[in-house]
């Protein structure tokens, strides 16, 4: 289902809107109705016309701003797959959280030849992922008290970044050997060397209390050589990582057998490899789960995924709250269809001699039929256009929500998107709500006939 509802090609329901209003405005010539008239009864009649319409503003604004929501979340899992990636997790984990590998094991799969290797070493990273629940400093009047960040304890950050495909800011460096460089507090223990995501990096960033954010290098987040608390130790930023927007966004980086002690996870859950080619990566992937029982890994029982399946399972999230979405659409439709009706009776009641004397000028039943649509749809158009306007104002605005598969969870970090696609959905809406809203009304209109419209 989440498949088949892409927000990736609602564009296409853009053009289809534009279309639909053209093909209005054709029927409109076409059927020489008096248009001159229904736009002059708008404006006579304003004050009714703005409240309808200002409630289709709020009910496309809110629905563009949720499937805006939505769509960042997708193009987030969707960006962070590398299609020659291959995440090992221990068997039975769908979600690194839940995962533990041994060392020997991930050796064994790290010399596999679908693998690729650069000097010789296998290009492979082995990791342990950490959710950690962090209080918040200084939070803001009304917001979260905690957030869970979440920390990868990596062995080699130059190794892992290749991998991942990713590299550092300007001024960065990455965490030395140890992982650990020396407190200027002397009676302290060594401060962590970190490298943060640059989604994490903002939010963190926006903990600092007044006085330390008065004298910061970047107000707007933290950057290379700021220090941060966590728990009872000092981090110190090493570098800021170019994560292009992605879950890896969200992340801190730290060395394994450092972090990993300190909040008591010892063990790997996770081993990411690179392979030679994108069908190199899938047939690895088969291998390690044993989908060819003639072809299969002997060794050890693993769980393996491309790195675009395993960011796609992700996507459940999505559906969930598409589904949510989808349900909070259909009951704000069905308020603005009954707005627009109310609207569209009242105006024809108070028209009922104006319809007596179109139709004795020569005005046919489907003429006026067309021109009542008109006015329904004009007044949908316009209300849905500010709509639109409205959710695009959301468009970049950082977010903070979380990503899963079922079992496990990624607090991430992420931006709004309010492209064609979310645009041609609000617009595709709005008119529809205007046609089906004014469709009724505007048939009661023809069956009257003429004499008896001019007595009423």
């Amino acid at each position: 289902m989440l498949q088949y509802f892409d927000l990736a090609n609602a564009w296409m329901l853009l053009p289809a809107s534009l279309g639909a209003i053209v093909l209005t405005l054709l029927l409109v010539w076409a059927a020489k109705i008096p248009l001159i008239y229904n736009l002059r009864n708008l404006q006579i009649r304003y004050r009714t016309t703005l409240l309808t319409a200002v409630a289709f503003t709020m009910v496309i604004g809110v629905l563009t701003f949720m499937m805006g929501f939505i769509n960042g979340l997708r193009v987030l899992t969707q960006s962070s797959g590398i299609p020659e990636n291959v995440i090992v997790l221990s068997q039975g984990s769908t979600d690194e959280g839940i995962s533990t590998l041994a060392y020997e094991d991930m050796s064994d799969i790290a010399q596999l030849p679908q693998v690729k290797r650069e000097e010789d070493e296998p290009l492979c990273s082995r990791e342990a992922y950490i959710v950690i629940n962090q209080p918040i400093e200084n939070p803001l009047p009304g917001r979260a008290k905690r957030r869970l960040l979440q920390v990868r304890g990596l062995d080699d950050p130059r190794i892992s970044a290749i991998v991942h495909g990713f590299s550092l800011e300007d001024g960065g460096e990455w965490f030395s050997a140890a992982g650990v460089r020396a407190n200027p507090a002397p009676d302290q223990p060594p401060m962590v060397e970190v490298i943060l995501g640059e989604g994490i990096a903002r939010e963190l960033g926006a903990d600092r209390s007044p006085e330390i954010l008065a004298n910061a290098k970047d107000k707007t987040r933290l950057t290379t050589g700021d220090t941060i608390t966590l728990e009872t130790r000092t981090l110190y930023v090493s570098g800021i990582l170019k994560t292009g927007g992605t879950t890896f966004d969200s992340e801190l980086w730290a060395k394994r057998s450092v972090i990993g002690p300190i909040f008591g996870k010892n063990n790997y859950t996770t081993l990411v490899l690179k392979t030679k080619s994108p069908e190199a990566a899938e047939e690895l992937e088969s291998f390690l789960t044993g989908k060819d029982v003639d072809n299969k890994y002997e060794k050890a029982r693993v769980n393996a995924f491309t790195e675009p399946n395993y960011f796609k399972s992700l996507g459940q999230t999505n559906l969930q709250l598409l589904i949510g979405t989808i349900f909070v659409a259909i009951v704000m439709a069905f308020g603005g269809i009954m707005g627009v009706m109310n609207t569209m009776f009242a105006a024809i009641s108070q028209r009922m001699k104006d319809i007596g004397v179109l139709r004795l000028l020569g005005y046919g039943g489907w003429q006026i039929l067309i021109s009542f649509l008109f006015e329904s749809m004009m007044i949908a158009l316009f209300g849905g256009l500010l709509g639109c306007a409205l959710g695009y104002a959301s468009n970049g605005y950082s977010m903070t929500s979380v990503v899963s598969n079922g079992p496990g969870a990624k607090a991430v970090v992420f931006r709004i998107v309010v492209d064609a696609g979310v645009i041609g959905i609000g617009l595709a809406l709005s008119l529809a709500m205007g046609f089906f809203g004014g469709l009724l009304p505007a048939q009661s209109a023809i069956r009257y006939k003429p004499l008896e419209s001019l007595r009423g």
